[in-house]
């Protein structure tokens, strides 16, 4: 799981990783989006949207990190720990943030547009 997160953050920022001669991968600390910790997701998408506005993709893609982990706060039986959220609002955040990745800032903005309709995102 951690070498997944460290690979697509490889992919959407490479600027912000650094490979050392050992081999070893240093990624740098994404810039904070100057939101409450305990803010509900909808706070983080405005300023992943705010962000992105501004062009500055990565304060976007911390602000859309932290807005899917904000939503994806639940509680699931332990069965089910290991099976991934349907929940449409973390769908739209996964989504604003492949767009993200791949450079579609206009995708992006429309899955930040939907993700912040969704009633979820309030609380």
């Amino acid at each position: 799981m951690r070498r997944r997160i460290l690979i697509s953050l490889l992919f959407a920022s490479p600027a912000l990783a650094q490979t050392l001669p050992s081999g070893e991968v240093i990624v740098a600390k994404l810039p904070d989006p100057g939101v409450d910790d305990d803010a509900p997701p909808a706070t983080f998408l405005a300023a992943a949207r705010q962000s992105l506005a501004a062009g500055r993709l990565d304060a976007t893609q911390e602000a859309l990190e932290r807005a899917e982990s904000r939503a994806l706060i639940r509680s699931v039986r332990p069965s089910l720990v290991g099976t991934p959220s349907d929940q449409p609002l973390v769908k739209a955040i996964q989504a604003a943030r492949v767009a993200l990745s791949g450079g579609d800032r206009s995708e992006c903005l429309a899955w930040i547009d939907a993700a912040l309709v969704d009633p979820d995102a309030a609380k």
